[in-house]
């Protein structure tokens, strides 16, 4: 077993291509963005709303606690201090509101997007359905012609839908699909003929060209229910281009909306957010079942949960558009799906376009809430390390040195078994080291200086175990027992119980300061309680496995004078206490 877990760890790095551990910010540098607090009065923020925005943004950063990002506050201003150079991704989610709204559609339409973002668009996708089978309304709507078109291309995703057990999956039937396909082609063809009747100029009997009459922009529009104002701002909305489709924008939830798509391909005029970001209880990006389609899943809170339900069965029984519910996060549309019949229960999935780590970067923005903030980016720079190359060497030749006197003490004093405490360390060394790499490439572990005194201090640990068993097997021996075979089990079983109960201290103690403190004794504390884990590890799966295989070897099991275990070092403390036989006396 302890083989196997050696192998994967290794063979992970090698598939990663990653043979070395990250570093942190004191030893190799990073990014520094300053945000300053933007107020309706400019006024400065209250203190509470700005502490709150600081704990959002050391959530998002250093969610886990052990990327060794920093987080502080300078006055109004928070300063975010990132490890390593051209964190974009980071920088992006910390800059960013996250205010997901869901709204009804009241009304959209395509927009001319220039040539170049057309083709660089998305394929069109399919609209969205819950896992429950659609209903017969459903089912006609996808067959009857409509002159609207749903949206083609999404940036983020394209269907926001009920969770789906495996055997059925959460997308649209094929059919329906096909309708829906066909009714877009015949809307756009329709729409085109009509745009080509209207182009067609009318010779007037004096010869002279008459002006073309007044067009409504709204004509075949249903503008029941829409805010006149709104409405304006829609028609002058040109989501073409991308300056003007309103990325970060704090939009007010109790208000109609008029927006833009991610690719600027349809604008919408929304209705006011029935559900709201802060109604989200828990969200998590993953593989949907039954495909392999990254999803990012929410679970809504009980109010949240009724509102949404309320919120698809409103749009399931409107016409076309308002049978859509748009999914606005900072202000941009990022799909607008068709909502097939209700969806209850208070869970609904992000579908479309993601990878991992596009779902990854959405569910960790609504996980960690939003900013009660908006931020501008005073700055951004690149810094060095704070410490450098020189003290990282001191910290590893620290290591070493404790190390070696680790190993001279058990071999002066142990002898044969020596050996023993020498390999278990070797093992111990190597899995703290693939742990720490694969660790870094995956969640985000950055060695600094106090993840390195926590690796120092576990050596320690990890030899104090040696120490128990070894002293519990000689204490056998001068109690008496004549095969050591029998005193390294019997010892084993005395000493396993002091080992566990030593390292759960140490492992309680680790999980209380990770979790209390921020920084770098969380980083310390995260160290601590990974070596303990290590420590546990060997001890069981090598340490004992291979001190049972030595004492079936003459050489210890005779008590040879180099193997720790000779009939003199067991007299050192006094009476042996064995029973001896009459050759021996």
């Amino acid at each position: 077993m302890l083989l196997a877990l050696i192998l994967a760890l290794g063979g992970t790095m090698l598939l990663q291509k990653a043979y070395t551990p990250k570093l942190g910010l004191d030893l190799a540098g990073g990014t520094t963005v300053t945000l300053s607090p933007v107020t309706l009065n400019n006024a400065s923020p209250p203190e509470e709303i700005l502490d709150r925005a600081v704990n959002i943004i050391r959530e998002r950063v250093n969610g886990t606690g052990i990327s060794d990002a920093e987080v502080a506050k300078s006055g109004d201003n928070i300063i975010i201090s990132i490890p390593g150079v051209g964190q974009s991704e980071a920088i992006a989610l910390v800059a960013t509101t996250a205010e997901l709204r869901f709204r009804q559609v009241l009304a959209m339409e395509p927009t001319q997007v220039p040539q170049e973002l057309a083709t660089n668009a998305p394929t069109p996708s399919g609209s969205a359905s819950p896992s429950t089978p659609a209903s017969p309304k459903a089912s006609q709507s996808a067959t009857a012609p409509k002159p609207s078109t749903s949206p083609t291309g999404k940036a983020l995703s394209s269907a926001l839908t009920a969770p789906s057990p495996a055997a059925s999956p959460s997308v649209a039937d094929p059919a329906t699909q096909n309708g829906q396909q066909q009714d877009r082609q015949d809307g756009q063809k329709n729409g085109t003929k009509g745009q080509q009747a209207k182009a067609t100029p009318t010779a007037s009997p004096s010869g002279e060209p008459s002006a073309p009459p007044a067009q409504d922009p709204n004509a075949g529009m249903n503008t029941e229910g829409i805010d006149p104002a709104v409405l304006a701002q829609y028609n002058k909305l040109d989501c073409a281009n991308p300056k003007n489709r309103g990325q970060g924008v704090q939009d007010d939830p109790n208000k109609q909306y008029a927006a833009c798509e991610t690719d600027g391909s349809f604008k919408y005029v929304l209705d006011v957010a029935k559900v709201v970001g802060t109604d989200i209880d828990t969200a998590s990006a993953g593989v949907q079942q039954g495909t392999t389609e990254w999803v990012v899943q929410l679970d809504f809170k009980s109010k949240g949960a009724a509102e949404w339900s309320t919120l698809t069965t409103a749009a399931y029984n409107a016409q076309e558009p308002r049978n859509k519910v748009a999914v606005v996060l900072d202000g941009v549309v990022i799909t607008a799906p068709n909502i097939l019949s209700p969806i209850p229960g208070g869970r609904a999935e992000i579908t479309g376009g993601f990878d991992q780590i596009s779902a990854t970067n959405l569910a960790d923005q609504l996980k960690y809430g939003a900013l009660p903030l908006k931020f501008n980016r005073s700055s951004v720079d690149t810094v060095s390390s704070t410490l450098g190359q020189d003290q990282l060497q001191g910290g590893l030749i620290a290591g070493l040195i404790g190390l070696l006197l680790v190993v001279v003490y058990c071999m002066l004093y142990y002898r044969g078994l020596g050996i023993v405490a020498v390999l278990s360390l070797v093992v111990a060394t190597i899995l703290t080291y693939t742990a720490v790499v694969v660790l870094g490439h995956n969640a985000g572990f950055r060695l600094s200086l106090p993840h390195i005194i926590g690796l120092v201090v576990s050596i320690g640990i990890t030899a104090d175990s040696f120490i128990v068993y070894f002293e519990r097997i000689r204490d056998e021996m001068k109690e008496g027992r004549r095969s050591l075979r029998a005193a390294v089990e019997v010892a084993w079983v005395r000493a396993r119980r002091t080992i566990l109960i030593a390292d759960a201290v140490m492992f309680i103690a680790a999980i209380v300061l990770y979790f209390l403190a921020v920084g770098g004794v969380a980083g310390f504390a995260f160290a601590m309680g990974l070596t303990t884990l290590i420590d546990i590890v060997v001890v069981f799966l090598f340490t004992k496995p291979f001190i049972a295989l030595l004492a079936r070897l003459k050489f210890f099991a005779k008590g040879h004078p180099l193997s720790g275990l000779d009939a003199e070092r067991m007299s050192e403390a006094g009476s042996t206490g064995r029973t001896t036989t009459p050759q021996e006396a």
